[in-house]
Order: C-alpha cells, then structure tokens, then sequence
C-alpha cells in the first residue's frame, strides 16, 4: 500500500507526518550551519571578519522552527491522551 493511500489516522500514516516534520527541521538546521560556514570562510579569506546581519534573524526563524516542530510532537501524545479521557467518560456517562 503507497503511502499516500493510508489512512490520516493510522499509525504509519502519523508516523509519516512526524518524520518528515523531523527531517524538515533538520534539513533546515544543515542548511543554516553549511551556509553560515561558508560566509565564515568567506569572511575569513577576504579579511572581513564581520557576520552578516540576517544571521540573526535566520538563527531566530530557525529556533522558532525547532520550537515548533518538537513541542507539536510532543502534543501529539497529549492529544491521544485527551482522547482516550474523553472517550471513557462518555462511555461512563453512557451508563
């Protein structure tokens, strides 16, 4: 079964969306550090020691992306949780 057939509510399928959260954070992570290494060692052959001034704001962005992506996966569990609390007080309700 292709993965884009799964069921949003399946295990695999939820697993899926994690990973891919997961290496979209991690893709960004390598992207920042080769870039920011590079402007390094471009800094540092041409004499200027001076860091652009975006890096900052990158570095911002990318913790909140960091922020973003692990706290949301963490919710997940909590989220479940909520589920089953809220289903077993309808069954119980039920009675």
């Amino acid at each position: 079964m292709s993965r884009s057939h799964l069921p949003p509510d399946s295990i695999e399928a939820r697993a899926t969306r994690r990973v891919r959260k997961k290496l979209g954070f991690y893709i960004h992570a390598l992207v920042f550090v080769l870039v920011n290494l590079g402007l390094f060692i471009a800094g540092e052959l041409t004499g200027r020691h001076r860091g652009p001034v975006f890096i900052w704001g990158w570095a911002l962005g990318l913790a909140i992306h960091g922020l973003f992506t692990f706290v949301s996966l963490q919710g997940e569990g909590v989220r479940e949780r909520m589920i089953r609390e809220e289903i077993e007080r309808m069954k119980r309700d039920k009675k």
